[in-house]
């Protein structure tokens, strides 16, 4: 499972943009909350202003339930922003199949 957050929403001036934020916030605590737990590996940063990146994978049972109800919870947050705020943020999930 990956995250990728790109760009910058410009629905209010910098530092006070709330589609921005709420982007910001959902991703980097997915991260956080993922990155605590055990039986599951997370890697990823944020390499320039405007890019948020992130790969997770699961090392156990438990491991994989939590970051399918976390991954749920970013794609819900992150749709709900899309669906309120289309002019300024828009969602794509891609499937991969290995």
């Amino acid at each position: 499972m990956s995250c990728k957050v790109s760009g910058h929403a410009t629905a209010g001036h910098k530092g006070r943009d709330i589609v921005c934020a709420a982007v910001s916030v959902l991703a980097r605590t997915a991260m956080r909350v993922l990155s605590g737990r055990e039986g599951i590996l997370v890697r990823g940063g944020a390499p320039q202003e405007g890019v948020f990146w992130m790969e997770m994978d699961y090392t156990t049972e438990e491991g994989g339930k939590f970051l399918f109800a976390v991954g749920n919870f970013l794609m819900e947050g992150l749709g709900s922003v899309s669906a309120d705020y289309p002019d300024y943020c828009k969602m794509t999930i891609t499937e991969r199949r290995n």
